[in-house]
């Protein structure tokens, strides 16, 4: 391992143990890695289609997903996220009208 790679590694315990001690903030946002599409869709009580359908979604990436052929990816583990702890939230924002710009 390179001596640059060790440091980055050690700020990264360094800050994450100031932040279990309370003494700091995350400056980094967590994202894991993997998501469990399946249990999301299921605690929702939803199926593959209907998940798709209220969140925006293809049939076909949430059957990759759930299916192991891939993995969401960047933004879509975030949104993710934020369904599986607030889905309610999301539904009222995507099921909000939005009022368009009329030319003038």
């Amino acid at each position: 391992m390179s001596k640059k790679a060790f440091d980055k590694i050690a700020a990264g315990l360094t800050e994450a143990l100031e932040v279990v001690r309370g003494n700091a903030k995350p400056s980094k946002l967590y994202v894991p890695a993997d998501i469990d599409v399946r249990a999301i869709r299921q605690k929702l009580k939803l199926s593959q289609d209907g998940f798709a359908a209220e969140f925006g979604f293809t049939i076909n990436q949430i059957r990759d997903w759930e299916q192991g052929r891939t993995n969401p990816h960047g933004s879509s583990r975030a949104y993710l996220m934020v369904i599986q702890h607030n889905p309610k939230a999301v539904l009222d924002v995507l099921r909000r009208p939005t009022k368009s710009k009329k030319a003038a």
